[in-house]
């Protein structure tokens, strides 16, 4: 960027009458007025409206079953080190294997004394009362 300043200092006097014979102008140096710099528009490659499209690449997928059946895949959150291997079912305690892993239950199959059928009923209501004053103005 030679030759070429994002920001040009610009003198802007003021002035300030106090009656109508005396005038007192002062010189404002830090207006700046900005007159170039500005980012160049990409010029996009292929098809579309200019822009260019980045295929985004998800982590790679492990195949090998092996590797599927004895370790714990995609739980290591770290850059370094591995997966961790996982335990025999006999160390892991009782309700890890009863969780739901389906679909979530419908509000008229669980059983009303249960706190999950009433943070259920809520979440229902929530929803109706979204649906109901979607659109509506304030």
């Amino acid at each position: 960027m030679s030759g070429c300043s994002l920001f040009r200092i610009a003198a802007f006097p003021k002035c300030f009458t106090s009656s109508s014979t005396t005038a007192i102008c002062r010189t404002n140096v830090l207006n700046r007025i900005q007159v170039c710099g500005y980012a160049k528009k990409v010029v996009g490659k292929g098809k579309g409206k200019g822009m260019a499209k980045d295929e985004l690449k998800g982590p790679e997928v492990c195949k090998d079953p092996v590797r599927l059946t004895s370790y714990a895949v995609g739980a290591n959150i770290f850059k370094q080190g591995e997966d961790p291997k996982l335990k025999p079912p006999v160390e892991y305690p009782e309700w890890l294997f009863q969780l739901n892993l389906g679909p979530p239950k419908k509000l008229h199959e669980l059983e009303s004394e249960n706190w999950e059928y009433w943070k259920r009923l809520r979440k229902e209501n929530i929803w109706r009362f979204n649906k109901l004053h979607k659109g509506k103005k304030f």
